[in-house]
Order: structure tokens, then sequence, then C-alpha cells
């Protein structure tokens, strides 16, 4: 399988990578109940599908999706994939979601996430969400380039940061990638955090390339209207009306596209994103094998300009 360096690392990755976003469960932004031993076969599922590598964060299912990587790592028998996760987003004991990247927070969280995912080291430490204030963002980066020097984490990058924030956490320390939300109906990076790291040769892995499941083609208003109430997508503008009307169109000409070369609209919507020159590699959620099946053919699917052009609706 093709890889491709993320940023000015040694990390050469495949061009999907698990995401362990809804096996994480039910949480405050969940996709509700999720049975454990499908999400195992789902990322042994994308192992053995060549897939290397995993992005998690401790605050999927409050812990729990870190443990259930950890549980799926342990029993698989082939090359271990690297592993990224991420700081900054805490809970309390009610579940109730706070922010912060104060270093002695930093500093306890990474050691949970290691203790977690059963890990000498992290192989990429993201900081989640940067702070509304700028100087408690910087010192995160500074504390995640600290674990850096010790040992702690390998390589360290930033998710959903602007431009500015990012000129500014470069001169402290390097950032080896960005993950921001990138899919056909969330195209603002493009304009200004896309172009900047392709020209600061910052790697980019993209999230929600399907836009949580919109661009699947498996998403119904039938199907929508069926999703558990614990589900954070009914509560999601992107998801109803007037919006989702046109998101239905989109998927609709992601499946003429894909269908000339036997793909879904889910792999078409993935391949678009890969597209993009400054996009190293997208994240992509499974909650069972079968759905790992339906996606992953996407790691070696390329579009022409014209097909770009025609799920774009040009």
């Amino acid at each position: 399988m093709q890889t491709r360096a993320l940023g000015n690392s040694d990390l050469n990755i495949t061009p999907i990578g698990f995401g362990a976003w809804a096996i994480g469960g039910d949480w405050q932004f969940g996709w509700g109940a999720q049975d454990d031993a499908q999400s195992i076969a789902a990322i042994h599922r994308a192992l053995e599908r060549g897939v290397n590598w995993i992005d998690t964060a401790p605050v999927y299912g409050l812990g729990h999706s870190e443990e259930i990587v950890a549980r799926a790592l342990q029993e698989w028998n082939g090359a271990r994939p690297y592993v990224f996760t991420k700081c900054g987003m805490l809970w309390n004991d009610k579940g109730e979601i706070s922010y912060s990247l104060h270093a002695d927070s930093i500093r306890l969280e990474c050691e949970a996430s290691l203790r977690r995912l059963r890990a000498d080291v992290l192989d990429l430490y993201q900081v989640h969400w940067t702070a509304d204030d700028l100087n408690e963002t910087i010192e995160g980066w500074t504390t995640l380039a600290a674990l850096q020097k010790e040992g702690k984490v390998r390589w360290i990058g930033l998710s959903n940061a602007s431009v500015e924030e990012m000129q500014k956490l470069q001169s402290i320390a390097h950032i080896t990638s960005l993950q921001p939300p990138y899919s056909l109906i969330r195209r603002d990076v493009e304009a200004a955090q896309l172009p900047w790291c392709r020209r600061e040769k910052v790697g980019v892995i993209v999230y929600s390339p399907m836009a949580s499941g919109l661009l699947t083609g498996a998403m119904t208003r039938e199907r929508i209207a069926s999703l558990p109430k614990n589900d954070w997508r009914n509560r999601n503008d992107q998801f109803q009306e007037p919006k989702l009307s046109e998101h239905l169109k989109t998927v609709e000409r992601l499946r003429t596209v894909g269908a000339r070369h036997g793909r879904t609209p889910g792999e078409t919507a993935i391949a678009w994103a890969l597209h993009n020159p400054a996009v190293t590699g997208a994240i992509v959620g499974a909650r069972n094998a079968k759905q790992v099946d339906g996606i992953v053919g996407a790691m070696d699917f390329r579009l022409t300009p014209g097909e770009v052009a025609a799920v774009e609706g040009k």
C-alpha cells in the first residue's frame, strides 16, 4: 500500500486512517450505544485491509475509545499501527465536558492516555481544540514540545487551529500536522489552512470526509428520523432541512461518479478529499467490519479533474 510522509515526521501513513470517535459509544458527542466486539472487529478489518494508523482521543467515550483501541491491538497479531491521540478536552464524574491546555492538565492527560492505550510512547499527540486565550494555547503547545523532548510523544500536531494560531505556535516548535474538518459540504479550510500547511510542509489529516455519514449513500431521511435520541447528529443542522436536501443531491452526484468505477458514494467522497494536494490522509470511522469494506477502497481511488468537477456540481 502506498504511504505518504506526514509533515516533518518519520511517519509514513496510508491515505486512510481508522477514526475511533464512534467506537467510544454513548457520551455527549457520541453516536449512541456501540458494541465493543464490533468495534474491535472493525479495527482488525481496517488493519487487514492495509490501514496503518488509528486516530482517537481521550474524550471519545470518556476514555473508552482509547481502551478499545488498546484491546484491539492486544488481540492483533500483525504489525502495530501508529496510534494518534489528543489532549485538551476533559470530563467530570457527570460526563460534563470542559477544556484546558494548561501544562499540569496536559501532563496528566498524557499519562492517562499512555495507560489506557497500554503504550510507552504516543506516535502523534495533538491539541484537540485551541483555547480562546492564545496564551493558554501557547502554554499547551510548549508543554507538548516538552513531552516530545522527554520521549513521551514522538510528534506533535494541532486539530481545529487557525492560520494565525499556527504561525505563532510554529515559532515555538514545529507543527507536524493539522487535523481539520474537510468534506464536500465543509470546505472553508481551502481558503487559508490548507494552502498554509502545504507551503510550510505541515501534514494534514482531515476528519469527517464523509460528513459524519451524510455522504456515505446510506443516510436517508428515514434513517435520520430513526437515529437514536442520544446520537449527536440529531442536533446538527446539516442533517435537517433546508441543508439536508442539498446534501442528498451531492450524494447522488457521488453515486453517479463512483458507479463508473464500482465505488460507493462514501469512497468517492473520501477520494475527493484526498485529491487536494495539501491533504496527506483522511480519518474515516467505522462501527463494524462491513462498514470498513465499504470505504477502505478509497485508498487507491483517484478522481480525474472532470470527476472532481462533476461531484462538485460544476
